[in-house]
């Protein structure tokens, strides 16, 4: 029992060393009752100085002289403090602080003792919950705080002993046991637990127990240590261990997981090395070896250059044998890049790439390397863009340079543009003055833009002939495409809106097609001709739009008023018919009659496999007509709303129909009457859209008879169906709603602010976001207890003789069962034919605080398949896992 006589001034807890929970060992704790702690307290003031947070420094103590100290002893309490100047000791009680130099130390108890230049802290016991509160909180220079159940520190050897320690560093922590302080780099260890758990002992979940050892900055040296998990110790030990603690990336192999494929075989997956270059780049290598032959390599890459750029680069290639034993292994490989410049770090100028490419066998055969993806193992193409842009400041061009790769996994065909470029002039005003005082003169309203791409091309190309030598030399097409927007509007009569103008395309290629039929040949033979060729064409516009308010006000009931804006506009369209001989664009090929074929005509384009194309044939002079429609309506503010103003709720913000009459037509002249519409409900949670399109014409049907069957097909007259008494037919009609519930809907958060949006995230950001994108299961909000993404899709299509539809709805989300449980659902279910989707999945999360707990259930289909995980959450760990799975590729022993 510590005391302090001279200053009649008793402590009423014993300066015992607590490692135990106060209310779960209540009996090992001796303390009095709190009417005595509070009296003690109160005595002790009495002998305090007026301010109970005065700073206490010992003047004699500060002169650096040979057994001195070198800085003042500042010590705070914001309950009470007491000095002892006869034996030179300090009590500090309730929320004290201490500092000595780069030492920092808070604890609910210190007692400073300037004999022995010690300082002893230690928590309390809250005299109302029985809990151990106020643990000191240490901190010394750069070093992370070490927090504890007491310790002892001597401010001038600056040697510190700390029992129940619990620190941080890197993702690793060390709680309970003994630790002192040798040196400034060295740390004595006895029964501490090295963990990546951050509950402190003897909650700590998983750990390893080092009975002795020395800790230093980097490493800790350890004697005996063994394994013990939610406080068990296991059967698992060494006699010494290395346990690094890096502060920086450090090198190091990647252990593998053992299992069985029924093709492949035994195997050894992803088995690797990282390499930490330094903190700007790092490379990992993974392997995985298959009994069989097979094998897989990848070399990942990530880099991060701050305030600058940042990105992933991913090199795979897979050898698969999934045939019988002597045949030939399938080859895959597969490149991804991802790379983002800050938007900060040169202005005017953009650099970023995304590429995703390889063969078109990869993600199925190695479905390991993508840890069986569904969303991967099904889709049927790759899209690749690597970009770079220029705008020039203070002047209205900007250039973009880009190279594209399109994959369709399906056909097994690749579409490269190697290089596309656009250069751009915003529109401006040619005959307006920057110095213009007053209005715009009508031919100041006059606006020019232009426009200028061009785009090297393979177009198609099967994945066999892709490297093939002659493919860029006779597949590749050129191009280039010029456009110049002539622009005018003004309003008319106050209420009328008038713009007209003109647009002119030029477009310029190196070759061009001529058809031809060989004799007795029914099918054409397309010749390419080298050499310029040029086609121009233009067309002129006129139209004229207004706008027509209706308002229909009630008197009674929550709402005031429904109005009706209606936008009529009308609009004039001419365009020559380019497919006229004269202008050279559209050619005959003819074949020659032989007995018993009769001679074939074709008429084609000459720029049909060109890049841009060429100009449509056929004259257009014709009137066009739209109108849109909105509908909202007024309710009154609440009784809780003190702002008094009215609400405005969308009933219908869009309804548009639309149709073209052209003069220039012989025949049916008249198009589909086309319509579109969207909205909202549920306070705008959910989002509704249709479209669909009226023929207007009377369409016969007519018999025939082809290879002795009876065949159906249909005409167009001339005629309008309500001539006929009859209502347009309607040929298509699609219907769509989607929305996302969880109670953030219902109660929305503030704002993000600016910086957390895709358009502004950083490189560090992206790539976090791009890795949860592609593992879903790696990111589980436990915040939002449910979650429901629904879409429902509706297709309609008739054209008389066959009538198609699909009816589907598709539902994805989460709920919460407890705050540690979580089970994830995505399915589509075709309501038509009455059965849900292949693709249907489901997970179950649990949160085990330092451990994750995961299961993946595809219940049917293909894919038919499960997977089991349970693994350590920190990074540093993050192969120490134990998982079961039955591969879609072993669906025959799957049940």
């Amino acid at each position: 029992m510590a005391s302090a006589k001279k200053g009649y001034h008793y402590l009423t807890v014993k300066d015992t060393i607590i490692k135990l929970d106060s209310v779960r060992d209540k009996k090992l704790f001796k303390v009095t009752s709190p009417q005595k702690v509070n009296a003690n307290k109160n005595k002790a003031q009495s002998f305090n100085a007026p301010n109970p947070t005065s700073v206490l420094n010992t003047r004699q103590d500060t002169t650096p002289t040979a057994g001195g100290l070198k800085s003042v002893v500042k010590a705070t309490a914001e309950d009470s403090s007491f000095v002892d100047n006869d034996h030179k000791m300090k009590y500090l009680y309730g929320k004290a602080r201490v500092t000595y130099e780069d030492f920092e130390l808070d604890a609910e108890y210190i007692r400073v003792d300037e004999n022995k230049h010690e300082i002893f802290a230690r928590g309390a016991i809250d005299p109302k919950t029985r809990r151990y509160i106020g643990r000191p909180l240490t901190k010394s220079g750069q070093e992370k705080p070490v927090a504890s159940d007491s310790l002892v520190f001597n401010y001038t050897t600056k040697k510190v002993k700390i029992w129940n320690p619990a620190s941080e560093q890197e993702g690793n922590y060390i709680s309970g046991g003994l630790a002192k302080r040798i040196n400034e780099n060295e740390v004595a260890y006895r029964n501490v637990i090295f963990s990546t758990c951050d509950l402190p002992y003897p909650d700590t979940h998983f750990g390893i127990v080092i009975t002795k050892g020395i800790g230093q900055k980097n490493r800790i040296i350890s004697g005996p240590a063994y394994l013990e998990i939610a406080g068990v110790p296991l059967p698992l030990g060494i006699p010494f261990g290395f346990f690094p603690k890096p502060d920086s990336r450090t090198s190091g192999v990647i252990l593998p997981t053992f299992g069985e494929d029924q093709k492949l075989g035994f195997y050894l997956r992803n088995l690797g090395y990282y390499v930490g270059i330094n903190d700007n780049i790092d490379v990992t290598f993974m392997s995985s070896l298959y009994s069989k032959g097979s094998y897989e390599l990848s070399a990942n890459s990530r880099y991060l250059k701050r305030y600058k750029y940042g990105g992933n680069l991913t090199l795979s290639y897979g050898s698969h044998n999934y045939g019988l034993a002597g045949d030939p292994a399938v080859k895959d490989f597969n490149v991804a890049w991802t790379h983002s410049q800050d938007p900060s770090a040169n202005p005017g100028t953009t650099f970023s790439a995304s590429v995703n490419a390889g063969t078109s066998s990869f993600y199925r055969n190695s479905p390991g390397q993508n840890n069986y993806d569904l969303s991967r193992l099904t889709q049927n193409n790759l899209r690749s863009s690597i970009s770079y842009g220029r705008t020039w400041v203070g002047t209205p061009f900007n250039l973009n340079v880009s190279l594209g790769h399109s994959q369709d996994l399906t056909q097994k065909t690749v579409t490269l543009e190697l290089p596309t470029f656009s250069f751009n002039m915003s529109t401006l005003s040619p005959f307006d003055s920057k110095d213009r005082v007053g209005e715009q003169k009508w031919y100041q309203r006059i606006t020019v833009g232009y426009s200028l791409v061009g785009t090297n091309k393979l177009n198609n190309i099967p994945e066999a002939e892709l490297f093939k030598s002659n493919t860029l030399s006779k597949r590749l097409q050129s191009g280039l495409q010029h456009q110049i927007p002539v622009a005018f509007n003004a309003t008319v009569l106050k209420y009328f809106q008038f713009n007209t103008g003109v647009n002119y395309t030029e477009r310029w290629y190196l070759q061009s097609i001529r058809k031809r039929f060989d004799r007795g040949s029914r099918d054409a033979i397309i010749d390419t001709v080298a050499g310029f060729a040029r086609a121009g064409e233009y067309s002129f516009n006129a139209g004229f739009s207004t706008k027509l308010y209706g308002t229909i006000p009630f008197k009674k009931g929550n709402i005031t008023a429904i109005r009706h804006v209606s936008t009529p506009s009308i609009s004039f369209n001419y365009r020559p018919d380019f497919g006229d001989p004269s202008y050279g664009y559209y050619r005959t090929a003819v074949s020659a009659a032989t007995v018993p074929y009769p001679y074939y005509a074709q008429r084609y384009s000459i720029f049909e496999q060109s890049v841009y194309g060429g100009p449509s044939p056929g004259k257009q002079a014709g009137i066009g007509f739209s109108l849109d429609n909105t509908i909202e309506a007024k309710v009154r503010p609440k009784s809780t709303d003190t702002s008094g103003v009215a609400r405005k709720i969308p009933i219908l913000q869009g309804l548009t129909f639309s149709t073209f009459y052209n003069f220039a037509a012989d025949s049916l002249k008249l198009s589909n009457i086309n319509f579109s519409g969207h909205t909202s409900v549920l306070n705008e949670k959910v989002n509704i859209n249709f479209s669909g399109s009226f023929d207007p014409y009377y369409t016969q049907v007519r018999d025939s008879i082809t290879n002795g069957r009876l065949q159906n097909y249909i005409r167009r007259v001339n005629r309008f169906s309500w001539q006929q008494g009859k209502f347009p037919l309607l040929q298509s009609f699609s219907f769509s709603a989607s929305g996302s519930l969880n109670p953030a809907t219902f109660h929305p958060k503030a704002t993000v602010p600016v910086g957390n949006t895709l358009q502004t995230m950083d490189p560090n950001q992206a790539q976090r976001l791009a890795m949860i994108n592609s593992d879903p299961g790696a990111y589980i909000d436990f915040n939002i207890p449910w979650n429901i993404s629904l879409n429902y899709s509706f297709n309609y299509n008739n054209n008389i003789i066959n009538t198609s539809s699909s009816n589907t709805i598709m539902l994805s989300g989460d709920v919460s069962l407890t705050d540690k449980w979580k089970i994830q659902y995505n399915t589509n279910y075709d309501l038509k034919l009455g059965k849900l989707s292949d693709a249907t999945s489901f997970a179950i999360y649990r949160d085990l605080h330092c451990w994750d707990l995961s299961i993946q259930w595809l219940p049917f289909g293909f894919y038919k398949s499960y997977n089991v995980t349970l693994k350590v959450k920190a990074s540093i760990l993050q192969d120490l896992k134990l998982s079961k799975r039955s591969d879609y590729t072993n669906n025959a022993g799957f049940y």
